[in-house]
């Protein structure tokens, strides 16, 4: 696999996070995350997330916060001054509103809130997506049974996150894996994650020079695009999230070639 263009600081950032998100899930009581699972709305392509019953503990999240906090100054200590002060905003409403958003995906609540605050940008929705994950993933572990594939357009069939990232097993099957969540699902070879096109002559697998084990599958019927990663000749496989922030660099060859990580069809007159 081609050398990541992500920092090695970077990377041993984001291990240490998922690190973190892993010790969170198991204090998390298993009981309070209650699949509700609606075949019919999953397969209108409603994430399964948003139809289970979800108790949030307000104080762990909370704590969550404050150790994510302490992680980022501790790699770089002029995230001391950015940081300060965020606990203080946040009360049991607006903690509840944050996880509401977060799951949403609404950047635009949280730049908001980063404005009337006085925070940098990135900050309150990197939390947020941060502290929530624990919960989704755990989800996902619950329902994995349940999922075998995906509505084309809905992202991932668990959380929602926009389809991006394949892996190749077994005798080169194709299998749809999400970052955020974990949940996986399987996948046609030849097939848009983001459209459902099936036809080989508007589908292509774009290779990357010196990176034998990536591709970049693209739909011209939609420029939509995913990555797939051949994963068998590994030693270790790294989580999901890893792999999708070590080929980062393919999203950049792939949005400079005029591809779209949520694919749309194209307009014609």
């Amino acid at each position: 696999m081609k050398k990541s263009v992500v920092s090695k600081e970077y990377q041993k950032l984001q291990k240490d996070i998922i690190a973190l998100q892993a010790n969170w899930k198991e204090s998390i009581n298993p009981e309070s995350i209650i699949p509700k699972l609606d075949k019919a709305a999953m397969s209108a392509g409603v994430p399964a997330a948003a139809l289970t019953s979800i108790n949030f503990e307000i104080s762990l999240f909370l704590q969550w916060i404050e150790e994510i906090n302490a992680l980022l100054i501790k790699n770089n200590p002029e995230h001391e001054t950015k940081l300060a002060g965020v606990l203080n905003l946040l009360n049991e409403e607006t903690v509840i509103r944050w996880i509401d958003e977060a799951f949403s995906f609404n950047s635009v609540y949280f730049t908001d809130f980063a404005k009337e605050n006085g925070l940098e940008e990135w900050i309150p929705q990197f939390l947020a997506e941060t502290a929530l994950r624990p919960y989704l993933q755990l989800t996902a572990e619950k329902i994995q049974h349940e999922i075998s594939h995906a509505v084309p357009g809905a992202g991932c069939p668990v959380c929602g996150e926009p389809a991006r990232l394949a892996v190749l097993e077994d005798e080169g099957k194709k299998v749809m894996t999400c970052p955020r969540c974990l949940a996986h699902w399987n996948a046609k070879r030849v097939e848009c994650a983001h459209c459902g096109n099936d036809d080989h002559k508007t589908i292509q697998n774009l290779t990357i020079e010196g990176d034998a084990s990536s591709q970049i599958q693209v739909c011209e019927k939609c420029t939509g695009y995913i990555k797939v990663l051949d994963t068998r000749q590994y030693l270790s496989k790294p989580s999901a999230a890893m792999l999708d922030l070590n080929t980062i660099h393919l999203d950049f060859v792939a949005q400079e070639q005029g591809y779209q990580a949520v694919g749309e069809p194209k307009q014609t007159n």
